[in-house]
């Protein structure tokens, strides 16, 4: 089994901690699932916690990299390789990652800005359009 890195962000770092300890619930009322991308520069496996809802089959993403003016590291790793490693409470599976598409990503907006009003706040203060992910699972 390849090793896998957790993010070197210390906060990131502890929510996974966390996740782990508490068989996946983190903050109880909260979404939180594990993402285990492919490092596009170094080909090692990242892996980072997110929130998420659901849109019927699929994981819904921000990539809002907390209203930095740049993607965040796991966003462009998925765009590199789209095959990632999910894991929601303690099930993990595989899964497909693209970006929505521009049709449906004002629905998907609307609905991660429902869960966590801090998307628009972060949405507001910067200049690139804040990307929402999919996440397909192939196998669950």
């Amino acid at each position: 089994m390849p090793e896998v890195h957790d993010s070197p962000n210390a906060w990131v770092a502890e929510h996974i901690r966390r996740f782990e300890e508490t068989g996946g619930r983190p903050r109880p009322g909260v979404n939180d699932l594990l993402l285990t991308t492919r490092g596009r520069k170094t080909g090692k496996l990242r892996r980072t916690a997110l929130v998420y809802e659901r849109d019927g089959d699929h994981y819904v993403l921000a990539a809002s990299n907390r209203g930095a003016d740049r993607h965040p590291a796991w966003y462009l790793n998925l765009l590199a390789d789209p095959h990632v490693t999910v894991q929601v409470g303690t099930e993990t599976f595989d899964a497909y990652a693209r970006p929505a598409t521009a049709g449906e990503r004002p629905h998907l907006w609307r609905l991660m800005v429902s869960a966590r009003s801090e998307y628009a706040a972060y949405q507001q203060r910067i200049t690139r359009e804040i990307p929402v992910v999919l996440l397909e699972p192939l196998t669950k």
